[in-house]
């Protein structure tokens, strides 16, 4: 097994995989290439993690196992013009260029294994979620392989490619619900006396305890919802305004249109 990986276009999500590669001793230094545009990067790159990089995507994939595509969709074209004949079908490339679909790799890298991955932005400290879905050539070998890498940035679901857009929706673009729905409980408990430093400590750490039970413990949401709420009391006085106020519509209404817009740019909208 080729044990070299070549990142290309390591932004914040790329240098997070090569943070969790490295960390978790999967990967050493040496088996590591990342390129980037700019020297400045490149250098801060090698600095940081004493990895090899490059500006010469051409270069990095020679002799890699596995070709990691990070960078921006609209770099894609020229990424991949550059990349002709330079990757084969004994390699794999793991895309994690926003909704950008495997087809359009593969009539540039005929015969190559891609896997789609869409990863957000938890990645940065390892807890990140990303959906991946196999392209035309990807068999359940390279499916595994996906999932090894990613699992060094969090947790990773098998999805058909159809479905991508909904993962966009709901897991890539989730941390941003999230952040604002912090920000509103931030507010509201500055609205009621607290200062800002105690209300973002009592909301910050409510969401990740939440969080864990959810994934630890497997609690449903609405068990530990009711769990929470007693009769009568303050969590069901709080639940009835946001019913009324019509957040669970809002919710499902946000994610279903950022999903369409996830297509639309796939098209090239």
């Amino acid at each position: 097994m080729n044990r070299r990986i070549a990142i290309l276009g390591a932004g914040k999500i790329g240098e997070a995989l090569i943070s969790g590669l490295l960390s978790s001793g999967w990967r050493t230094q040496d088996e590591i290439v990342a390129t980037a545009r700019a020297e400045a990067r490149l250098k801060a790159l090698a600095d940081a993690h004493g990895i090899e990089t490059t500006s010469s995507n051409r270069d990095a994939v020679a002799g890699a196992g596995v070709v990691v595509i990070a960078v921006k969709p609209q770099d894609i074209e020229a990424l991949l013009a550059e990349l002709a004949g330079a990757v084969g079908p004994d390699q794999t490339v793991i895309s994690i260029a926003a909704a950008i679909p495997t087809a359009l790799i593969e009539r540039q890298l005929e015969g190559v294994p891609v896997v789609r991955a869409m990863p957000n932005t938890p990645a940065a400290v390892h807890e990140g979620m990303a959906g991946i879905a196999a392209g035309s050539h990807a068999e359940e070998r390279h499916m595994a392989e996906a999932e090894e890498v990613l699992s060094h940035l969090g947790r990773c679901v098998r999805v058909e490619e159809g479905y991508m857009d909904a993962v966009t929706a709901v897991s890539g673009s989730g941390p941003a619900y999230f952040a604002l729905l912090a920000e509103s409980m931030i507010e509201a408990g500055i609205l009621l006396g607290l200062s800002r430093e105690v209300s973002t400590e009592l909301v910050v750490q409510t969401m990740l305890g939440t969080a864990k039970l959810l994934r630890d413990e497997g609690m449903h949401p609405v068990e530990l919802r009711e769990m929470v709420t007693s009769p009568g009391g303050t969590t069901i006085a709080a639940i009835r305004e946001l019913e009324q106020a019509g957040v669970r519509a809002a919710f499902l209404n946000a994610i279903q249109a950022a999903m369409v817009r996830s297509k639309e740019l796939a098209e090239g909208g």
